[in-house]
C-alpha cells in the first residue's frame, strides 16, 4: 500500500485509498490507482467540494496513456535507447512504459502529486526515470522524442503543440476529447481503443484514442 499517495487521496475523501492494479493487455504494468470500492457511494455537497479542489487525476490510468502503453510495449524498438519526455504525465503510465523498453525517461508534470505517483509507480514497476515539474526549465532539443497523452481536454493547451518541437523533433500525441484536430505538423497515424480506469462512466466515444504522430 502507497502511504504517501494515501494521505494525498485522502485529502479529497478520508475514506477513499489506492491500490495496485495490472493494466489490461498491458500487464506488464501496474499501477496505484483509485479503489473505487470505498468511495461508491453518493457523496455529500461538502465532499463534492473537496474532490474538486483536489481532483486525484494522477488515480486514474487514462484511455489515451493506456492505449500509448501498450503500444510503447508491443513496438519496443521505437523507443529503446531514445531519450523521451512525458509530458503531462498524470500517473505516470507512459513513462513507465517507456523505462520498461529501454528508454531514458523525463517525467513531466506540474501537479506535486502526480510527481510523487510518478515515484511512486517507478517503484512499484522496479524502473527508474527522472522527475520534472516545468517542461520550459528543461535543456531546448534535450530529446529525442516527447510524448503527450491526454493533454489537449483543455483548449488551452492547443500551443503546447507546437512549444514540444522546441524539446523534441519527434512529437506523439494521443487524444480521445478533441473530434477535429488538426495541425500542420502532425498527421494521424492510428486509432486505437482503450478506456479510463477505474471506470468512470465516460460516453463510449471517448475510449476512441488517435494516435498523432509529427511530420
Amino acid at each position: 500500500m502507497s502511504q504517501k499517495l494515501n494521505a494525498a487521496l485522502q485529502q479529497m475523501l478520508p475514506a477513499a485509498r489506492v491500490k495496485a492494479v495490472s493494466l489490461p493487455e498491458a500487464e506488464a504494468i501496474k499501477l496505484w490507482l483509485v479503489d473505487p470500492e470505498p468511495v461508491d457511494r453518493a457523496f455529500t455537497p461538502d465532499e463534492i467540494v473537496a474532490i474538486l479542489e483536489h481532483a486525484p487525476y494522477w488515480g486514474f490510468c487514462w484511455g489515451s496513456g493506456l492505449a500509448l502503453a501498450r503500444y510503447i510495449l508491443t513496438h519496443p524498438h521505437e523507443l529503446a535507447g531514445k531519450r523521451v519526455i512525458d509530458f503531462g504525465a498524470g500517473s505516470g503510465v507512459v513513462a513507465v512504459a517507456a523505462a520498461k523498453v529501454g528508454a531514458e525517461v523525463i517525467a513531466c508534470d506540474i501537479d506535486p502529486v502526480s510527481q510523487l505517483a510518478c515515484r511512486e509507480n517507478a517503484q512499484l514497476n522496479d524502473v527508474e526515470y527522472e522527475v520534472a515539474d516545468d517542461l520550459l526549465a528543461l535543456p531546448e532539443k534535450g530529446a529525442d522524442l516527447l510524448i503527450a497523452a491526454d493533454v489537449l481536454y483543455d483548449r488551452d493547451n492547443l500551443p503546447w503543440l507546437d512549444t514540444f518541437f522546441r524539446f523534441a523533433d519527434e512529437v506523439w500525441v494521443a487524444d480521445s476529447r478533441v473530434k477535429n484536430f488538426s495541425h500542420p505538423r502532425y498527421e494521424l497515424a492510428d486509432i486505437f481503443t482503450a478506456s479510463t480506469l477505474p471506470e468512470l462512466g465516460e460516453p463510449y466515444e471517448f475510449s476512441s484514442i488517435r494516435f498523432y504522430r509529427s511530420v
